[in-house]
């Protein structure tokens, strides 16, 4: 039954692919992955084989593909995704020796890329529970772990209709998970060689934050005031988000506004302009022409790969997503120790669940609480510190994640 859904979940993908980008995009990909294979396979290397889903499950891999790069240079790694918002943005990334998407899970297609990938290890990422891939490996004896992973009761697994599913978890050779509430469910199933440790998330916003890089004109507009300002930096936001954060900056002169929104297209561009009823520019245009930049309250990034970065400059955050399908990222901002607000579906994601509980990060269900949680924050230093410190000591105290997961690899 598993295999048949995902044949017809392959057939589905061939049939809208002339009518739909990414589909389009993950058809071409994977067609490309048996070529790449032959071609870029050493025969003689060893390769661990590192499978995320998409982008974000890249970022949580990240820290672990590069201290084993850096402690173990006699093994190449394997890079493989699902998604193209995943292959299409890290395509070129040079921690990985080889870069592919991942085929479809059905018998066929599985033996085929393991023939030419030859892994002698493999690492998923988060929730990647693919039952052929899983069980190949298995049978072949190669080691399978799964790093960053939580469970809630509300999965497959622990409903009566997926026990025969649930034995996908029996194939790991070990499984690392985020909490004790993820172990304990496991335990229910029978798996207990589970180590609890945390998300690799956290190693990997302090090296971003170690490595964040000047961006003059950034540091130009936050700089460039008259008297007693605060910076909020509103990232990956939608337009749900912006109507609750700029109504609230239109009315606040002691408030500068940098917005890195989700998608960058001209008609979203457009949109945020229209709420706007301070000063802005959009970063494109000042880089053509730096004088734009005097006397504006508002910066509107309009690239991608900066955001991170561009957190640094910030007093406070708010991060978008929680009125639509989910927050983005929350550690990006925390890191740097400065409150992050955000909407309220936060719910399955553990680190902003936590970060609300140490005090460092706020969810807000509409402009109103919006504004009273920005009310406190820039009138009482002692609060906006407070919360800043409990941001930043959250993220600092989670790291190390890496290490542990890395030693118990025993790899080699």
């Amino acid at each position: 039954m598993y295999s048949f859904a995902i044949h017809l979940y392959a057939f589905t993908v061939a049939l809208i692919s002339p009518f739909h980008r990414k589909a389009r995009m993950m058809r071409l990909g994977q067609w490309k992955t048996n070529g790449i294979l032959r071609e870029k396979i050493d025969p003689k290397a060893k390769y661990i084989w590192v499978h995320a889903s998409s982008l974000g499950e890249f970022e949580q891999g990240r820290p672990l593909i590069e201290k084993i790069k850096a402690q173990y240079p006699d093994y190449k790694i394997l890079l493989t995704f699902f998604s193209p918002s995943g292959f299409e943005v890290r395509k070129n990334y040079d921690g990985a020796d080889v870069i592919c998407y991942l085929p479809f899970d059905t018998p066929y297609r599985v033996k085929k890329f393991l023939n030419l990938a030859r892994p002698e290890m493999a690492v998923f990422i988060k929730y990647e529970f693919w039952s052929n891939y899983l069980h190949e490996l298995k049978r072949r004896h190669i080691p399978v772990y799964i790093i960053s992973s939580i469970f809630r009761p509300d999965q497959v697994f622990f409903k009566w209709y997926g026990k025969s599913y649930s034995n996908v978890l029996h194939c790991f050779n070990h499984l690392f998970v985020q909490d004790e509430h993820s172990a304990g469910l496991l335990k229910t199933l029978g798996v207990e060689n589970v180590t609890v440790c945390g998300d690799t998330r956290f190693d990997r916003v302090i090296d971003v934050r170690n490595q964040a890089r000047e961006i003059p004109t950034v540091s130009r507009f936050v700089a460039q005031t008259s008297g007693k300002s605060y910076t909020l930096v509103a990232g990956s936001s939608w337009p749900q988000d912006e109507e609750i954060f700029i109504p609230y900056f239109n009315q606040h002169p002691e408030l500068k506004l940098i917005i890195a929104p989700h998608e960058i297209h001209q008609e979203h561009l457009l949109y945020i302009e229209s709420l706007l009823k301070r000063p802005s520019v959009r970063l494109s245009d000042v880089m053509n022409d730096p004088k734009l930049l005097a006397g504006k309250d508002c910066l509107i990034i309009d690239s991608f790969g900066m955001l991170s970065s561009i957190y640094r400059y910030g007093d406070i955050a708010y991060i978008g997503g929680g009125f639509g399908r989910g927050i983005h990222n929350t550690l990006e901002a925390a890191v740097y120790g400065m409150p992050v607000l955000f909407g309220p579906k936060f719910r399955k994601f553990k680190e902003a669940s936590d970060l609300i509980t140490s005090g460092g990060g706020f969810s807000v269900n509409s402009a109103q609480e919006f504004a009273d949680k920005m009310n406190v924050l820039l009138t009482d230093e002692i609060a906006l510190k407070t919360a800043g410190q409990a941001a930043g000591d959250f993220v600092n105290t989670k790291a190390g994640v890496t290490d542990t997961i890395l030693a118990a690899l025993k790899i080699g």
